[in-house]
């Protein structure tokens, strides 16, 4: 009982608390008060600028500004803020009420003007780059927008350059993102809803549909999940992408990504959903499907013959990537029968006086092909090329002369690191399906590699992303969707969008 009354009475007393120093944050009508406020939340930033100014007498009124210096445009600020109140006599008529409505009608000169009373949303504007002013005598403020901090320049990304095609993408601006996306799909149905994730950096995110061809079902379930994520911040669009997959323990993604926007424009009249994350130039697409790490923009931008076989290479290389090393050591390790006898006397030769067992080789070679990948990334590009170029030519053959590796493995390990570079996007899949399928076949040899590759179908064939099955359109004998999945149809025979995707709005021309 006593427990319960502490409970009360401690609980009536933080409640207390907390109403009085919510009353302490509220705006005052005193201008020196909200200054002095202001200054005490900012204190020991100096690059929050307090700019007072009155307007001409004998009506005059006195304003203060607070922006934060090196965001705002000074431009803006100057000409169409500053200026236009100092200079302004201020009708001796105008009531002390109305006097913010009076600004904003006949003096400041801006197409991005709000009110508020709010001080988080005040504080929030005033670190992302708008101005706020405060008016003596008036318990309410004006929000401009003056934005005009410096950004990155519109280039081709270079991890997805093509030879024919739009060479525009991404920037760090969410702003300049969806104007590029706008400028592509010209129609009132484009949406962008924006909402704010992080607690301490409050990051926008815009999530980027056509309301015709979205699905509903899709739509509520990504906004659920957007709801429920709690954390301190987002900087990129991968912290969004590990909250809200369907998968977070598979290496196989289920949200799609891109830094072109034509890539985006094309996902998002297909009935997908884009997520825009402010500071970032990558653009997250749901759902997304296995088959797409194997489709490419420039299939739709080259004939189509050309397209089809460019998309068969791709699985080929997906094939030989995964599976080549594995079938080896299975071929060679147990059923050495298979292969043709010249064939497995060259192999024997060459492996003659080298002191590893085939695994250990591949293992290896694959840890070192890996090595340099990751060194040619990281160093400057015109090093990096040099670097990953010559240490594997050199390298490779000090390890043959030196009878550290032999020469098949060599051929073999530069055969799967190739055909990796023709679907990079599914690296992270590719590197542990390899793995898998490698130790399962030095245990079992090609019965272990087989077991593999039903588990990876079983595994795939689970998946979700966003309620869409992962492997749609695989294995399917619809004829529609087996021109945009296999091969790449002409566009007259590509009349429907993707099942279950685009199911509000099946046909490609409505």
């Amino acid at each position: 009982m006593f427990r319960n009354l502490k409970d009360i009475l401690f609980g009536k007393n933080i409640n207390n608390q907390k109403d009085s120093e919510k009353k302490q944050k509220q705006l005052k009508k005193s201008l020196a008060d909200n200054i002095s406020m202001f200054k005490d939340i900012f204190a020991n930033d100096s690059t929050i600028i307090f700019r007072n100014l009155e307007s001409q007498k004998p009506n005059s009124i006195d304003c203060c500004l607070i922006f934060v210096d090196g965001m705002i445009d000074k431009e803006i600020v100057n000409e169409n803020i500053l200026l236009p109140i100092m200079r302004k006599k201020i009708d001796e008529d105008i009531e002390k009420s109305n006097i913010l409505d009076y600004l904003i009608k006949k003096v400041i000169i801006s197409d991005d003007i709000k009110r508020s009373t709010d001080i988080d949303e005040i504080i929030g504007c005033i670190v992302y780059g708008d101005t706020v002013l405060f008016v003596d005598g008036i318990d309410e403020v004006l929000i401009l927008n003056t934005k005009g901090w410096s950004f990155r320049g519109i280039n081709e990304p270079s991890a997805e350059l093509v030879v024919r095609g739009p060479r525009e993408g991404f920037i760090e601006s969410i702003l300049i993102n969806t104007s590029m996306i706008r400028r592509k799909i010209r129609t009132s149905g484009l949406k962008f809803e924006f909402r704010e994730i992080g607690v301490r950096t409050k990051t926008k995110v815009s999530l980027c549909y056509v309301e015709e061809l979205v699905n509903k079902k899709v739509l509520e379930e990504l906004k659920s999940r957007l709801d429920k994520i709690d954390i301190d911040g987002i900087l990129e669009t991968n912290y969004i992408e590990e909250l809200i997959c369907d998968s977070p323990f598979s290496p196989f993604e289920t949200i799609g990504y891109t830094e072109r926007p034509d890539v985006v424009a094309g996902r998002i009249l297909e009935g997908r959903i884009a997520i825009l994350v402010d500071g970032t130039p990558v653009v997250l697409t749901v759902p997304f499907l296995f088959i797409e790490y194997f489709q490419s923009n420039q299939d739709y931008y080259n004939f189509y013959f050309f397209a089809s076989f460019n998309r068969m290479l791709r699985y080929i290389a997906f094939f030989f990537t995964t599976s080549i090393p594995a079938i080896y050591l299975a071929l060679v390790t147990y059923h050495q029968e298979m292969l043709p006898t010249p064939l497995l006397l060259s192999i024997s030769s060459a492996r003659d006086s080298v002191p590893f067992p085939t695994i250990l080789e591949i293992l290896i070679m694959i840890i070192i092909f890996d090595l340099l990948r990751e060194g040619g990334i990281r160093l400057p590009e015109p090093v990096g090329a040099a670097i990953s170029i010559v240490g594997a030519l050199v390298i490779g053959e000090a390890a043959v002369a030196a009878k550290i590796v032999s020469a098949p493995i060599v051929i073999v390990i530069s055969l799967t690191g190739i055909s990796a570079f023709l679907i990079y996007p599914l690296k992270g899949g590719i590197i542990y399906t390899r793995l898998i399928f490698l130790f399962l076949a030095s245990f079992l040899g090609l019965y272990g590699y087989m077991f593999g590759v039903i588990s990876l179908f079983i595994h795939l064939m689970s998946m979700r992303s966003f309620g869409i099955p992962y492997m749609l359109t695989i294995g399917s004998l619809n004829m529609q969707e087996i021109k945009d999945s296999t091969v790449r149809a002409p566009w007259w025979y590509m009349k429907y969008r993707p099942r279950l995707i685009g199911k509000a709005n099946p046909k490609r021309k409505k």
